[in-house]
């Protein structure tokens, strides 16, 4: 499959206003995602993961290096990248299917092929019988299940994910997740995601790539391969589960593949 992001020597440099100087947060990161591929970054806390994705994402600029995303040169936010954030940053005045088609009337689609749309979503993610409730009405999981059918709603070339399950509690986040390899799946999205949790990420993920403290550079990129679809009761019993994550955290302590 052809490559949709690649990111070449990609550094970033801030001035941290505790310690009084420049840091180094990324070091010389090259990547790259194919087309309909799972990637998952994982690291050490202040490795620089989140940053790198925001820089995916255009909402921060390279200190040196670039990344393009379907052969532009990523210089800003853009339609093609649709990010879902830890907080569900859905509009609390809105309904969870005013939320979900917020994009599409943006963009001028027609009323018909936006309701269409949204439904559609709607049905994905799990919310049938929810359209007319407001956020404060949903819980956690449905919140964020509202957040990513309104990404996906916009069909954006790339799904980019920070860490998006992680305020939630253990038994709905294996579930979000079992949800989230499915509808990635059906949908063959291509995804960057952002997580701590290393069972996370080999669960979700076709790769791992995994970044060294602070300054973040690449450690290892590890294929999963694990069959789909998958359920956490069937992974958690497969012994190359467990040697992947074994895998992953020695080289992230370990600094090297």
């Amino acid at each position: 499959m052809p490559d949709l992001l690649t990111a070449s020597g990609v550094s970033k440099t801030y001035f941290d206003l505790h310690e009084g100087h420049d840091v180094l947060a990324l070091n010389g990161v090259s990547l790259n995602v194919a087309a309909h591929e799972f990637v998952s970054l994982i690291g050490p806390s202040g490795c620089g993961k989140s940053t790198f994705l925001r820089i995916v994402a255009g909402l921060e600029r390279p200190t040196a290096g670039e990344i393009f995303v379907s052969n532009r040169k990523v210089t800003g936010p853009g339609a093609d990248r649709g990010m879902v954030f830890q907080e569900y940053a859905l509009l609390p005045w809105k309904t969870t299917e005013a939320n979900i088609e917020f994009g599409l009337r943006l963009k001028k689609v027609p009323a018909e092929e936006r309701r269409a749309t949204t439904q559609r979503f709607v049905d994905l993610v799990g919310l049938t019988g929810f359209e007319k409730k407001y956020p404060h009405q949903l819980s956690g999981g449905m919140r964020q299940r509202a957040a990513v059918a309104r990404v996906l709603a916009n069909n954006p070339a790339m799904l980019l994910m920070d860490e998006p399950f992680a305020a939630v509690d253990a038994m709905t986040r294996q579930h979000l997740q079992e949800e989230l390899a499915n509808i990635t799946a059906h949908e063959r999205t291509t995804v960057l995601f952002v997580t701590h949790a290393i069972e996370e990420a080999v669960f979700l993920s076709d790769r791992v790539v995994a970044l060294s403290g602070r300054p973040g550079r690449i450690v290892a990129d590890i294929r999963i391969d694990l069959p789909r679809p998958r359920r956490w009761e069937a992974v958690m019993g497969d012994a190359r589960f467990a040697d992947y994550r074994d895998r992953l955290t020695q080289s992230i302590h370990g600094g090297h593949a």
